[in-house]
């Protein structure tokens, strides 16, 4: 009797928790309302289930509660009952997962007009790269990473110089824009995630992932790391700052090119060059 009663509490309990949580999702800032709709069903599909399976219970708890004199009835198989409990789950699973096939089919479907952003991931932070004038972002490749070259580049690549080096955690994207980000990582695992877009994908060493979404309100945003990358996991954070084109567009404007960032490196590496004979010259006087 008790336990029957204990199982009712916990309905109870369950529902109203999800009713009045305190901990949900934060407000939507892009394109991607959709997710919400198919976790929002997820909810109501299995919460559902988990209502039903728990009445069940209680009633058999309260309908076979023990009594002198009666006998179990042993029953091997049912068939009408297990066809109709396969078919039953069968649905519930087409519904749990055919929304999110359809979410994903768009997920993948990136807009022609979409502005590519490559995101390459370290431990622990971001750097970004943007296509220059051309609108075509140059090949790159992780085995020719080197200081003077972060983001491995292709030399030969001509759609590379006029590429857009950003050496910070902060991204602007422009409202109302598509964004295609492009993933890339150096190291280890990471994830790329913005709550606020509804969009994440992995950062894969060794492959480029990518994903897609629109964003439609001005403002601030947070960026996570959601894929347990060391101990410096819990810093790897950034910041996308959404805003109207001509704020975005002086932005993109205030940071250099590939091929001045080359350039100034040679220069850096020459005026190292001369400090260093001058200093020798010195020391053997």
């Amino acid at each position: 009797m008790w336990t029957g009663l204990v199982f009712l509490g916990v309905i109870i309990g369950s529902i109203a928790f999800h009713i009045w949580t305190p901990w949900w999702w934060t407000d939507i800032a892009s394109n991607w309302s959709k997710m919400d709709d198919t976790i929002i069903l997820s909810f109501w599909i299995g919460g559902g289930v988990f209502i039903l399976v728990a009445l069940f219970m209680v009633y058999c708890i309260f309908r076979y509660n023990y009594k002198e004199g009666r006998k179990v009835e042993y029953k091997p198989e049912d068939k009408k009952l297990e066809f109709h409990l396969t078919w039953l789950t069968t649905l519930g699973v087409v519904a749990l997962l055919a929304p999110g096939l359809l979410v994903w089919n768009d997920y993948i479907k990136v807009p022609d007009n979409a502005q590519h952003v490559e995101v390459m991931a370290w431990q622990w932070g971001w750097k970004y790269r943007l296509p220059g004038e051309d609108g075509k972002l140059g090949t790159s490749s992780n085995k020719i990473i080197s200081d003077s070259n972060p983001f491995g580049i292709n030399l030969d690549d001509p759609n590379g110089k006029d590429d857009i080096i950003i050496d910070s955690n902060e991204l602007h994207v422009a409202k109302d824009r598509p964004v295609k980000i492009l993933l890339r990582s150096i190291d280890v695992l990471h994830n790329y995630y913005v709550p606020q877009f509804r969009a994440k994908m992995d950062a894969v060493p060794g492959i480029v992932s990518f994903y897609w979404f629109e964003p439609n309100k001005n403002g601030e945003y947070e960026v996570l790391c959601a894929e347990y990358c060391g101990v410096g996991h819990y810093a790897m954070r950034g910041i996308v700052i959404v805003e109207d084109e001509e704020n975005y567009n002086k932005w993109l404007a205030k940071h250099e090119t590939f091929s001045s960032f080359v350039a100034k490196q040679k220069n850096d590496n020459i005026k190292n060059n001369q400090l260093a004979k001058i200093n020798n010259l010195l020391n053997d006087k």
